[in-house]
């Protein structure tokens, strides 16, 4: 008796039996049946335009870029309490305003009801939003 046998044997588990060997093959098997797939009742191509609702809750994270710098990790560790840290963009110069991580928008802050908020003042181009950030 091979091993497989005595494994179902012992445990008393027949749903699972040992894979057939090739002297075996074909015999007590036949071939699976398929049901039919319906078709679809949108079209995938056609002449209406594809909705968007289907996508419309779907969560994205919008984020505000004040500015960038580079520095080497000897500095990052150096930074204490108080340390101060110069950005390369100017004060009062237009915050880019980002989908992802993708720059959709520039704004400037402002305060609504003693929170934070952005203004728009300059939307990027569908086309320009394609060009990778640098």
């Amino acid at each position: 008796m091979d091993d497989a046998k005595k494994t179902d044997q012992v445990s008393g588990d027949n749903a699972t039996s040992p894979a057939p060997s090739a002297s075996q093959e074909g015999e007590g098997f036949q071939a699976a049946a398929f049901q039919e797939v319906d078709k679809p009742t949108v079209p995938v191509t056609g002449d209406s335009p594809p909705s968007l609702d289907v996508i419309m809750d779907v969560p994205v994270t919008l984020s505000l870029e004040v500015g960038r710098t580079k520095m080497s990790v000897g500095q990052l560790l150096r930074l204490r309490q108080g340390s101060v840290v110069e950005l390369d963009r100017l004060a009062g110069e237009p915050l880019d305003v980002l989908v992802n991580g993708q720059l959709i928008a520039h704004g400037e802050i402002v305060v609504i009801n003693d929170k934070f908020g952005i203004r728009l003042i300059d939307v990027v181009s569908p086309v320009d939003r394609l060009v990778p950030n640098s």
